[in-house]
């Protein structure tokens, strides 16, 4: 499997601030354009997919990278429409999803979950201006260039503050970080995160779909429901095994290793070995 290298290598700096070996880190990074219907994109790079909605209302966008990022996703945009961002939609707290939200916020409006303006304003390193002006529990709804836009928080999954984002009438669905495609997930425990309920919640976004949707995963490549269902048995399976593996110490847990199926899942950041201790983690903390 192709792995991704600016991806792997930032992924996890969860500080928006970057001195200048990072600034050199991104400069290569090159922001694509992959337009999904009507008025609806994605832009990748490298942190978390980015969701555009696009129209007569103005700009929405769904994530907004790292910082050092921000001039080269605002020229992406305006090659897809003049003008400012109106609104910011973040899906949780990480870095690699909110790092430009002190830039695009300067004419725009920053939306997301309870839980991530408070896991914001926990990080030092993190100004007020990437804190999010408004925040909802359950979800919000916008009705923006013609399209009914549903961010949804269907409870704790990848961390205790994700989002989704549905757009209903062109059948694109956003899953943040509750969805990399064909690669293990960081499921971030310390964050309120968990594995079980990274399941439920790829479950329940799952029955949303049909043949014709398309995903924009947290990472990697435009995706669709066959994808995703086969991340889903992935989890269930994982979940599975792990399950059987309880009462065994960790180490035969590292020596049986991970059902055959899945030994070509691992990559940069979370590869077998690092998929195990979360499985362990959860099955010990939540027996």
């Amino acid at each position: 499997m192709t792995r991704i290298g600016p991806i792997a290598l930032s992924l996890w700096a969860l500080s928006v601030y970057a001195g200048p070996a990072e600034e050199d880190r991104f400069a290569k990074v090159q922001i694509t354009t992959e337009p999904l219907a009507q008025g609806i994109h994605m832009l990748s790079g490298a942190g978390g997919n980015i969701g555009v909605s696009s129209g007569p209302d103005g700009l929405l966008i769904i994530d907004d990278q790292f910082a050092p990022l921000a001039e080269k996703i605002e020229t992406a945009l305006a090659q897809i429409q003049p003008g400012p961002v109106r609104f910011i939609i973040n899906t949780h707290h990480h870095g690699d999803h909110t790092g430009g939200n002190a830039h695009f916020a300067q004419q725009g409006t920053v939306f997301a979950h309870h839980n991530v303006l408070k896991h914001l304003q926990a990080d030092d390193t993190v100004s007020e201006a990437h804190w999010p002006v408004v925040t909802y529990q359950d979800g919000i709804a916008f009705r923006f260039n013609n399209q009914n836009i549903r961010v949804i928080h269907l409870g704790a999954g990848h961390t205790d503050g994700d989002s989704l984002v549905w757009f209903e009438d062109s059948n694109v669905l956003h899953m943040g970080d509750l969805f990399f495609k064909d690669r293990f997930p960081y499921v971030d425990l310390a964050h309120g995160g968990t594995v079980r309920g990274y399941a439920e919640r790829v479950r329940e976004a799952l029955s949303w779909t049909d043949d014709n949707t398309r995903v924009i995963p947290g990472h990697g490549g435009l995706a669709n429901r066959t994808d995703l269902t086969r991340f889903l048995t992935m989890l269930e399976d994982s979940l599975a095994w792990a399950e059987s593996m309880k009462g065994q110490p960790k180490e035969a847990w590292h020596q049986a290793g991970v059902p055959e199926a899945y030994k070509d899942w691992s990559w940069q950041f979370i590869g077998e070995s690092r998929w195990i201790d979360t499985l362990w983690q959860e099955m010990e903390s939540q027996p």
